[in-house]
């Protein structure tokens, strides 16, 4: 039976009150003050994972008890140092390998810390999560009916690793790309990458909201604090992949356009029966890709650091993603702000998109 932890954390003030019932009827600041105390905890056992391969693995989660907020704001040797503590737990438990989940993975240098002060292997689960991500991109466009081979896709942030992985990626399968950011030169760097692998000549911005206007596709993942895509700017019928931590598209932006697909990134559908006792939004049997990455690593038996540091490996993320061929871990949809968004969804905007030939109005 192979072993691994997942160490999870509460993304908003709300979730304390929901995990520790009566702390939340205090103010926010009360509640701040008393979960940075708390040590890391066991919050429940894994148990049901079976891989198409025959391997079984079971884990656990372990709480460390930090909001996003505080995870950007507190010193960071504080927050590291709550981390390091939680994946010690996480190795004590019998795990042989632990993920980092949510904004435990975008504190410091990206795990390598973490790792280096932690007996077992570590990883961020970066690799799946664009590796899915961009599978979640294929995936709407099919049901949006989208041409992918006729898209404008545009990447926000594409100077950066995980912005350059995306773009590299999926360059082959577009048409146009424009590749966004605030440094030129290294945007020209990437842009001169793809124009060897795959033979498209990209287009270049260091402005945001004029760049995807005509984009269908826009892939955003940079180190911004604050949204950085205005509603306003955006076509009818694009597709938006936030693949940044913190987010750069604001709820405000879903909520405000009804005719765009706002998305984080995939659902995956984990083999065999899997219980996770407890409750994270996702349908049964399904997880973040994320902690999917730590449980494929997990049944494969590759327990070595894998996804960290800043710099995201091509080369990890297509082994990462035959890994979970392998193992049986599927695209069972997307998620939309930390919540599965089911293909109705999906379907009722492309109605409301596409005029249907029945009606004569096509």
């Amino acid at each position: 039976m192979e072993k691994f932890a997942f160490i999870i954390h509460p993304l908003e003030i709300d979730d304390i009150g929901r995990k520790f019932g009566p702390l939340g009827y205090l103010p926010a600041w009360l509640q701040e003050g008393f979960i940075k105390m708390l040590p890391p905890f066991k919050v429940s056992q894994i148990t049901g994972i079976r891989s198409e391969a025959g391997n079984e693995a079971e884990g656990w989660f372990v709480g460390c008890a930090l909001t996003a907020k505080q995870m950007v704001t507190l010193p960071e040797k504080q927050v590291l140092a709550k981390i390091i503590r939680a994946a010690k737990m996480g190795a004590e438990l019998g795990a042989k390998i632990v993920g980092l989940g949510a904004f435990t993975s975008v504190v410091g240098d990206g795990g390598i810390t973490v790792a280096k002060h932690t007996p077992v292997a570590v990883t961020t689960g970066n690799s799946y999560t664009v590796y899915t991500a961009l599978e979640g991109v294929r995936y709407a466009a099919k049901l949006l009916e989208v041409e992918m081979e006729r898209a404008h896709v545009a990447v926000i942030g594409a100077g950066g690793s995980i912005g350059s992985a995306c773009a590299r990626l999926l360059a082959p399968d577009v048409k146009y790309m424009t590749l966004v950011g605030r440094n030129e030169s290294k945007l020209q760097r990437v842009s001169d990458l793809i124009l060897t692998e795959s033979g498209i000549s990209c287009k270049l911005s260091t402005d945001p909201n004029s760049a995807i206007g005509t984009a269908d596709i826009v892939i955003t993942v940079t180190s911004a604090v604050e949204g950085v895509v205005d509603a306003r700017a955006l076509k009818p019928g694009a597709i938006v992949c936030d693949v940044a931590r913190p987010r750069d598209i604001s709820r405000q932006v879903a909520e405000s356009r009804d005719d765009v697909l706002v998305f984080e990134g995939g659902v995956v559908k984990v083999p065999g029966n899997p219980d996770f006792h407890f409750d994270f939004g996702f349908p049964a049997g399904t997880s973040y890709a994320c902690m999917a990455e730590t449980m494929i690593l997990a049944l494969e038996g590759k327990y070595e650091n894998f996804s960290l540091g800043k710099e995201l490996s091509l080369e990890r993320v297509r082994q990462i993603g035959q890994l979970a061929q392998k193992h049986g871990f599927k695209l069972a949809g997307l998620r939309s702000f930390e919540r599965a968004l089911n293909e109705e969804h999906i379907l009722s905007l492309r109605d409301r998109l596409v005029p249907k030939k029945a009606s004569g109005l096509a």
